[in-house]
């Protein structure tokens, strides 16, 4: 008999959380801090470096990121993150900035204001001014002026009767702005561009407010008097890296991800519940919650959603429903042995934790080195890929037990298997099986085994191939590795490279490396290995937006910082992969260890291979991609090792090298659907992404979308086979493998 209360309290519970979301997703939404990226704004990392050329202290750090955090409170900026980074460096990210140019002159200017004679004497300095004194105002003329508060208006008397008892012309007093000591002179007309006024001094004056007086447009006044009340900063600033992005390419990279994540994801959403039938419709309701929650913890944690982040996020989805596969294949083999409903699902789900455990913390460990090691939107990739996939779990594994517990115990499925996704003909009489060893699968004739060298050969002649590929192409290496500048903006007309070149030109710019796309040939993207200066980028973006289009992205990346990027991807990788090793050698053995870790660098050389030959760009998401990759790529190996692992404790004894051959191929048959399921899933959010994304993370799509397929492959024919031959060795060494802990005489006895 049904018992409807367990179904009742399901849709209960189901209305109350989708309520929830409902009325709350909103807010949720509008809390959510957008990166640069996704909204506009520039990232600028400084390095440190004191006026006398000694050592730069923590005092002077905080100092400095104090300054900067007034200037940009002037600026009116909404958030803005201003991080210290190491010994000398503090990074900047100003999200949304309507005027970039300003705000970069604001940020790195010294503002260190000085009053000099005619020999170019220091009279007074901003030290003398009243904090927060200085204001924008007109002066009978109705010119605008700055008008200072002094400290110590006696000061300023008797500096103008020293000035104004010189002979002309030399009776004047020069106010400069960052006045360069050996270079700047009042003397020298050529050097004068930091002198923002030199007054004559006729009388004497006895006065609290003095008016600094200059050819001053109103805004340039206002962002004068901003910068005096900010302070001068106490050290000099060194750009040596930087990123800026136009609102227009943020808005649209956004509105271009979230539409592509719709299709990827109704695409998912559509297959669980097609091939899955009611837990596929569980499996939509535990990741409609699993969004809900990433974005909430989001919120919670008050973190910026980079556009990396976003594709996280979808990419995630394709992730997430992982455990629902592997936990509905394990139920669905327990109901084909003849099991009922209920303790299908029991066995179903305690089979499936320890792997979906397995493969999750592996996942997480690449994140968290990802994390670790990344910059900027790579660190806001990390960052949602580690909320994603404790959210991931929490709702795979404890929600989808809940939804399903409620229906299962309700005994609605009983005489209803067809709705578990399981055919009546398939299923088998208890009696006739004792385990899912025994069941066919789709796969029976497959053998996995038997030509093992040869996909051995395969792959190590693709090696072979790809390091000849490699030593002559390269690697078409972004800025983010070799250094330089890149310049992406759109167009309001079809471009040409003739075009382009001759922007540049106008620009005194030259560069061989020009890049058109887009439906009309409207984005261009432009690299060469000079870095610009802050004078120089904003030259640039003035002139595309207002000569060419309205939207303009430039970075650019200093040698120093070009190495050290490099540097931290190669030690992400390396660290991930010795992560990985240790767990699964304590989770499982070294001989397992071992083969996932080639296998993971043999899919990572595929893709470098691949890049290098298609001549795609390597930069920091491309990293990203690799390190989810060979997550995702150990994820599938450690199913396919935990279901060996469960078959050769079921053999309890192994005698010969057949019989291995027979546990692998059986494995392999056992997960093969669990493979090929989880990666149709992930190419789907993949495949969206990269078709109708953001052209920014275009070579991110597509680096995980080949990674994923051959990620498949490798834990197939590479890492299961050479499991095999390892085992086999030690079979050879020790004539007999006991699969099974043996029990003491005492303890058989308790028994």
């Amino acid at each position: 008999m049904v018992k409807r209360s367990r179904i009742v309290a399901f849709f209960i519970i189901l209305i109350a959380i989708f309520a929830t979301i409902g009325t709350t997703s909103k807010g949720i939404l509008g809390n959510i801090k957008l990166g640069l990226d996704l909204q506009g704004g520039f990232e600028v990392l400084y390095e440190v470096k004191p006026e006398d050329g000694g050592k730069v202290t923590q005092k002077m750090l905080n100092s400095t990121a104090q300054a900067l955090t007034k200037r940009i409170d002037v600026l009116g900026v909404s958030e803005p993150n201003i991080q210290i980074e190491g010994n000398d460096r503090i990074r900047v990210q100003l999200a949304g900035v309507t005027d970039q140019n300003e705000a970069r002159k604001i940020l790195s200017t010294q503002a260190k204001l000085s009053f000099r004679d005619h020999n170019d004497k220091e009279m007074m300095t901003g030290a003398d001014l009243k904090e927060g004194g200085a204001q924008q105002t007109f002066d009978e003329n109705n010119s605008p002026v700055v008008q200072v508060t002094l400290k110590d208006p006696q000061k300023f008397k008797k500096i103008s009767e020293q000035i104004s008892a010189m002979p002309q012309p030399t009776n004047v007093l020069a106010i400069w702005l960052d006045f360069e000591e050996g270079k700047d002179s009042i003397k020298k007309p050529e050097t004068q561009d930091n002198m923002i006024s030199n007054p004559s001094v006729r009388e004497v004056f006895d006065t609290e407010t003095v008016m600094i007086t200059g050819q001053f447009t109103i805004e340039e006044a206002k962002e004068l008097a901003n910068l005096l009340n900010a302070g001068a900063l106490p050290v000099e600033l060194d750009e040596i890296y930087s990123t800026s992005v136009g609102a227009k390419f943020g808005e649209q990279a956004l509105n271009e991800t979230i539409f592509a994540g719709i299709i990827g994801i109704s695409l998912v959403f559509a297959f669980m519940i097609f091939y899955y039938r009611f837990p596929g419709f569980i499996a939509v309701i535990t990741l409609a919650i699993y969004l809900f929650l990433t974005l909430l913890v989001f919120d919670w944690m008050n973190a910026v959603l980079t556009l990396p982040g976003v594709a996280a996020l979808i990419l995630g989805v394709g992730m997430a429903v992982d455990a629902n596969i592997i936990t509905y294949e394990r139920i669905k083999d327990e109901l084909k042995l003849g099991r009922s409903v209920p303790s299908a699902y029991a066995a179903g789900n305690k089979n499936s934790l320890a792997t979906i455990t397995d493969a999750n913390l592996t996942t997480l460990l690449a994140a968290a080195v990802l994390f670790f090691y990344g910059t900027s939107s790579v660190k806001g990739f990390a960052t949602t890929l580690i909320i994603s996939i404790l959210m991931s779990f929490i709702t795979a594994v404890y929600g989808t037990r809940l939804f399903m517990g409620l229906w299962i115990n309700s005994r609605f499925f009983n005489k209803r298997p067809s709705w578990l996704g399981v055919n009546k003909k398939d299923i088998h009489e208890l009696s006739e099986t004792r385990d899912v060893t025994e069941l066919p699968t789709p796969f029976d004739k497959w053998d996995f085994v038997k030509r093992r060298k040869v996909f051995y050969g395969i792959s190590t002649a693709f090696i072979i191939i790809g390091i000849i590929v490699l030593s002559v192409f390269k690697m078409n290496l972004g800025i983010d590795f070799t250094s330089g500048t890149r310049i992406e903006f759109t167009s309001n007309e079809s471009l040409t490279q003739e075009k382009v070149k001759d922007h540049l030109a106008k620009l005194n710019l030259e560069s061989e490396d020009i890049v058109i796309s887009g439906d009309n040939n409207e984005t261009g993207v432009v690299r060469f290995k000079g870095v610009l200066n802050k004078d120089e980028i904003a030259e640039v973006k003035d002139y595309f937006n207002t000569k060419v289009g309205d939207g303009t992205n430039i970075s650019t990346v200093s040698p120093t910082i070009g190495k050290e990027l490099a540097k931290n991807a190669l030690i992400a990788v390396f660290i991930s992969s010795l992560g990985i090793i240790l767990y699964a050698t304590i989770r499982f053995e070294w001989r397992m260890a071992l083969p996932a870790v080639i296998s993971l660098f043999h899919d990572a050389f595929f893709i470098i291979t691949l890049f290098s030959v298609l001549r795609l760009e390597v930069d920091l998401t491309f990293i990203a991609a690799i390190l989810t990759i060979i997550g995702y790529s150990i994820n599938d190996s450690i199913v396919t090792f935990d279901r060996i692992r469960e078959n050769m404790r079921k053999k309890r004894k192994i005698k010969k090298l057949e019989e291995l051959e027979e546990i692998v191929n059986m494995s392999i048959r056992q997960t093969l659907t669990r493979s090929f399921n989880t990666v149709f899933m992930i190419i789907i959010t993949v495949a969206a992404l990269m078709i109708f994304g953001s052209p920014s993370i275009a070579n991110f799509s597509i680096a995980l979308l080949i990674g994923m397929i051959v990620g498949v492959y490798s834990s197939l024919y590479i890492a299961s086979q050479l499991w095999l031959d390892l085992k086999g060795k030690e079979l050879k060494k020790k004539g007999v493998l006991i699969t099974y802990k043996e029990k003491k005489p005492s303890q058989e006895a308790q028994v």
